[in-house]
């Protein structure tokens, strides 16, 4: 593309994000849900002034892995370690209820082929870290008890969902599926999270002391930019999706994560205070960039609205893809009526992991163009609808049948 129009399509990106999301939080909504539309007006299904470009989906990219950076940055690791049992549950709850009921009703309801009904299953266990965890930013949840809950049932969701990926993509295109290089997959990403934040917390430490000596301004930013994208680089080439390096590193450098008898790698408050409030402008350049990605990449427009397959099917799916998810909250013991319907919510959004299994279906020719369009719809009903039911959920007062 000519620099030029990348440059403008940039201009028009950055000023409609702000536009929409100024727009979103008047009308009591989460700022994300303006900056989707904005990518929706923008792109195919309205406008058609912008497509997604390698420079835009690029930037796109580095803004989730930064959002990661910034949720792993405030969390709370000793809450999210003792969320770490509930999360689980909520994880696994909420792979094993959409996928089996995708596949059921795929297979035999709508007499869908075998691998095809499993694609559909397998999409509907996506949960988008990213989506959930910007509104619960703006909800100002992300550290309640719900969010940490959340963040370690997403991240577990996202580990789960790239393994079920590589799964299917390597049975879609071989016919077979090798035990071996499934059991590599787990083994990189599971050593990946016990070293990554020792690494992390190392070269923290390394900047905090350079920091101390140098005299040149901007070393903070440029210097942590750097090891944000190392990681992230690091997650995708163990085979995790990259944007959990940006977690692992935020949650490394974290003023709450101290490694035990490592006294020496301590990253002390006033360090991790000066990260963040460096980070923020960055961060908040490049987060909408991602959000309105989202909306570009839908094209509501090529869907054959007619179609009455396209109807029940979606229909079905997006019942599935809703109550699976909720009831994953419900799995939990000793919770209010309120956390529950907080959490289950709360991973109910698809976004962006959701359409990477549809892209990976499609391109691989596992489903049809009538089924990726009934996906893109359920993964554009959940992205767009969802934050709203969560913004209601945690707005709710301790009533009596919440208790």
């Amino acid at each position: 593309m000519d620099p030029h129009n990348i440059v403008i399509q940039l201009v028009i990106i950055l000023v409609a994000a702000r536009i929409f999301g100024e727009l979103a939080l008047f009308l009591k909504a989460p700022a994300v849900i303006g900056e989707m539309v904005a990518g929706i007006v923008l792109g195919p299904s309205v406008l058609a002034w912008i497509g997604i470009s390698d420079p835009i989906n690029l930037l796109a990219q580095i803004g989730i892995i930064l959002l990661l950076f910034e949720v792993g940055l405030e969390s709370d690791i000793n809450k999210l370690g003792s969320a770490g049992k509930k999360a689980t549950v909520v994880a696994i709850g909420g792979v094993i209820l959409p996928f089996a009921s995708g596949y059921l009703i795929s297979y035999y309801l709508f007499d869908l082929s075998f691998l095809s009904s499993l694609f559909i299953g397998s999409t509907l266990t996506a949960t988008s870290i990213g989506i959930t965890l910007r509104v619960l930013k703006d909800l100002k949840q992300h550290n309640s008890h719900e969010g940490q809950i959340v963040i370690g049932a997403a991240v577990l969701d996202d580990i789960i969902g790239i393994i079920i990926l590589s799964i299917l993509f390597e049975f879609a295109t071989t016919g077979i599926v090798e035990l071996e290089s499934v059991g590599k997959v787990f083994l990189y990403i599971s050593l990946f999270f016990l070293l990554a934040p020792f690494a992390a917390k190392i070269m923290s430490h390394t900047i905090m002391k350079w920091d101390e000596r140098t005299s040149i301004s901007g070393l903070i930013p440029s210097t942590i930019v750097a090891v944000i994208l190392f990681f992230a680089w690091l997650a995708y080439r163990v085979g995790a999706p990259s944007l959990l390096g940006g977690f692992t590193a935020g949650l490394a450098i974290s003023r709450q994560f101290f490694f035990p008898f490592a006294s020496f790698l301590r990253t002390y408050n006033g360090f991790s205070n000066n990260v963040e409030r460096q980070m923020k402008p960055i961060i908040g350049l490049f987060t909408p960039m991602f959000f309105v990605a989202i909306g570009l990449s839908l094209d509501l427009k090529s869907i054959n609205w007619s179609s009455p397959t396209i109807w029940l099917l979606t229909s079905s799916i997006f019942i599935v893809a809703v109550i699976g998810k909720m009831l994953s909250g419900f799995l939990l013991n000793n919770e209010t009526l309120k956390s529950k319907f907080a959490i289950g919510t709360s991973m109910v959004p698809r976004g962006e992991v959701g359409l990477i299994f549809a892209n990976v279906g499609i391109t691989s020719g596992a489903i049809t163009n009538d089924v990726y369009a009934s996906l893109i719809l359920v993964i554009t009903m959940t992205t767009i609808f969802i934050p709203f039911g969560l913004r209601f959920v945690f707005g709710l007062k301790e009533r009596r049948f919440l208790k």
